[in-house]
């Protein structure tokens, strides 16, 4: 599944698309599958809810938007319980700056404006599933029976229906390293990233938490900068190749709270902004200091050169790369190196 989400991605991308785009393709795959915690599968809150969180941000805005304000580079929702893909609200949200004008939005009007946007929607029950009901169950001590749906529509509906079709089914979360969030960073031809992070938040969770995954700075971030300095400085750096516009984009999967506390994502572009140091190694010092501080879990990130970095601090994280040359590379565990998927 990871594979595929890679691959449809890339498709966007050869094919000169966006990067906005390619990272909705890619988390859009994961969303529709119930190993994830995110879309479908996703976790349940303490009141046996699903309440989704989703974001979108870019370095710059899409070269196909070109009326875009450059100061608007993203959007998140939270507290969505309808949109079938969250991704998919997001980038309309964002895409419609006189509907949606924040940066942040919650709950049902945010939904509202997405379905007048065409962004489908789905009853709750769409987002359960067998595994994750009994999750939330034993995680608060009660009975895992009955496993349905607390309010099962009628049988011959759609949603009972897609219920229905999962009870049966026997299946492993992927969500144990860490938490189960999913995203996608994505660099297009034209020099724009894009990070779109979707996920259920954690499990039994209280009603109405927000996570880092909506929270611009915490659990996404992605920014272009220009680097300030005197002219033999600047003829320095381009005799010595080095780039005068330099860009990244975070996605973050983990313990959120500790996302929150530290502005992760946005502490590792300032550290190659002001430090000047090297994607690989301003994120590695981030997820070194959220383990200090207590926090479990990793980042995918990339910067404008299309160097890559997938520092975890946990067992494993779920993380794959795809190149121009369209092979998928994945893994699972911290000591794992990226291999190419068999099949």
């Amino acid at each position: 599944m990871l594979g595929e989400a890679l691959k449809k991605g890339h498709e966007v991308l050869k094919n000169g698309g966006e990067a906005m785009d390619a990272a909705v393709a890619a988390v859009t795959v994961m969303e529709d599958c119930p190993l994830f915690n995110s879309g479908k599968g996703a976790v349940f809150n303490v009141d046996g809810k699903i309440e989704l969180e989703t974001s979108l941000m870019v370095s710059k805005p899409p070269a196909s938007h070109p009326a875009m304000p450059t100061s608007r580079r993203g959007t998140s929702v939270t507290l969505i319980t309808h949109a079938r893909n969250p991704s998919h609200l997001a980038r309309a949200l964002y895409l419609a700056p006189e509907l949606a004008p924040h940066p942040m939005l919650s709950g049902a009007n945010a939904e509202a404006i997405g379905a007048n946007l065409g962004v489908p929607m789905v009853d709750p029950s769409y987002f359960w599933t067998e595994p994750r009901w009994r999750e939330h169950r034993r995680g608060l001590g009660l009975p895992e029976e009955p496993v349905q749906y607390p309010d099962v529509p009628d049988s011959d509906s759609t949603c009972a229906t897609e219920v229905g079709s999962v009870v049966d089914e026997k299946w492993t979360p992927l969500d144990l390293m860490p938490t189960g969030t999913v995203g996608a960073v994505a660099l297009d031809v034209r020099g724009c990233i894009a990070a779109v992070t979707s996920t259920g938040g954690r499990t039994n969770k209280l009603v109405g938490r927000v996570g880092d995954t909506p929270v611009m700075g915490c659990g996404f971030w992605a920014e272009e900068w220009k680097h300030e300095s005197g002219l033999l400085k600047r003829t320095w750096d381009r005799l010595r190749g080095k780039p005068q516009v330099e860009g990244v984009g975070i996605s973050g999967t983990g313990d959120g709270d500790y996302y929150i506390r530290q502005a992760a994502a946005s502490n590792i572009a300032r550290r190659m902004q002001y430090l000047r140091e090297p994607l690989g190694e301003a994120a590695q010092h981030v997820i070194d200091d959220l383990f200090a501080d207590g926090g479990m879990g990793g980042v995918i990130a990339v910067d404008r050169e299309g160097n890559v970095a997938l520092p975890l601090n946990c067992n494993g994280m779920y993380r794959g790369v795809i190149r121009p040359d369209g092979v998928p590379l994945t893994a699972i565990f911290f000591d794992e190196g990226l291999t190419e998927l068999e099949g």
